[in-house]
């Protein structure tokens, strides 16, 4: 089960990032940030070619660095040594980096990206990366991913740690390689059960939709994203039971 953290403590959506305070998103300084100020945190992970987990959201350098070409296509250490933009200098870090500075101070929710291109069945790498780096790490932290299949494999993996699906209302436009079919399915989280699941992370534009008060009254944790201000925080909390945020500090924990 999704650990009660996750429900009390807002969480910092790619850390507590601020480009003005030297804080990009997903890196360490923003991370810190987080912990410093008592917030849990999301984080994004991708794969290097040399197989490790990479806190960074995009799939190309561009728009995050002064870098160009896909993160898979380098390795971690070279990857720790390309700066974020708007960083200070400071380069991308590694998920073990993150684990070794959140250290269980705070909730770590985990977003592993598409691997497949097309939210299907390729996928393992990237996972297995994830589960590795958690092997020893004691501290309040969960999975999550747009694909199901990435779930499937964590449930292999790592079973101790909880799973949740990223949430919304799949449109063609967003998600153009997808096939219709499979939208349709992934709109209505009808692999919720499939991948052992015990919470989603929601749109916040289709908190409305009957599925997620379905499976809410079945015992699933419901978090939302993202939210940017108290008045959309007030909104999304009629129906989620936490919030990932961004561009303003909400009420910490008590």
């Amino acid at each position: 089960m999704l650990p009660p953290q996750f429900l009390k403590t807002p969480l910092a959506h790619r850390a507590l990032h601020d480009v003005a305070l030297q804080r990009p998103e997903n890196s360490a300084a923003a991370v810190q940030a987080a912990v410093d100020a008592g917030y849990g945190i999301e984080i994004d992970v991708q794969v290097s070619s040399d197989n490790r987990a990479i806190v960074f959201h995009d799939y190309d350098l561009a728009r995050l660095t002064d870098g160009r070409g896909a993160i898979n296509e380098r390795r971690a250490e070279d990857l720790s040594t390309i700066p974020l933009t708007g960083g200070g200098g400071a380069g991308i870090p590694g998920l073990s980096d993150v684990l070794a500075m959140v250290g269980g101070q705070v909730p770590l929710l985990i977003e592993i990206k598409d691997q497949d291109g097309a939210l299907g069945p390729e996928v393992g790498v990237l996972e297995a990366a994830v589960a590795d780096a958690l092997q020893d790490y004691a501290g309040a932290v969960a999975v999550m991913s747009f694909n199901p299949h990435s779930m499937v494999a964590m449930q292999t993996l790592a079973p101790e740690v909880p799973r949740g699906l990223v949430t919304e209302a799949f449109q063609r436009a967003d998600w153009g390689e997808t096939p219709i079919s499979r939208l349709i399915s992934l709109t209505n989280i009808s692999d919720y059960e499939r991948v052992g699941a015990s919470f989603i992370s929601h749109n916040k534009r289709d908190l409305h939709h009957p599925r997620v008060a379905e499976l809410k009254s079945q015992g699933a944790r419901i978090l939302t994203w993202t939210i940017r201000s108290p008045e959309e925080e007030r909104k999304a909390r009629e129906i989620a039971e936490n919030i990932t945020f961004e561009g303003y500090l909400p009420a910490p924990a008590p």
